[in-house]
């Protein structure tokens, strides 16, 4: 198990911005890919990024052009910087590696 805390959520209109991180003491990156998820309210958590050990990364089409995953290996944390930010964007975002999950951080985008 791989303890994982992720920060940087809130509150934000649309079209703003927001960056989270997720960072896992001790834990070296290259080890596994790393990955973003979220949940909205009442609905099936969905994948939303991806990072490599390589570096390469990946995304789904809701977030492409809008949302940017990188990684820091001297820090362990990975990031996700996330622009021009939707209502739909609204949910529970958690990081997973290595078969773990991060408690998530919420981020709110109001109209």
């Amino acid at each position: 198990q791989v303890k994982l805390v992720e920060e940087g959520g809130g509150s934000v209109q649309a079209g703003g911005s927001l960056r989270l991180s997720c960072t896992a003491p001790g834990f070296t990156s290259d080890k596994c890919g790393m990955a973003w998820y979220r949940q909205a309210a009442g609905k099936q958590r969905e994948w939303v990024s991806s990072i490599s050990t390589y570096g390469s990364t990946t995304y789904t089409d809701s977030v492409k052009g809008r949302f940017t995953i990188s990684k820091d290996k001297a820090k362990d944390t990975v990031y996700l910087q996330m622009n021009n930010l939707k209502p739909e964007d609204t949910a529970m975002y958690s990081c997973y590696t290595c078969r773990s999950w991060g408690r998530g951080t919420q981020v709110t985008v109001s109209s």
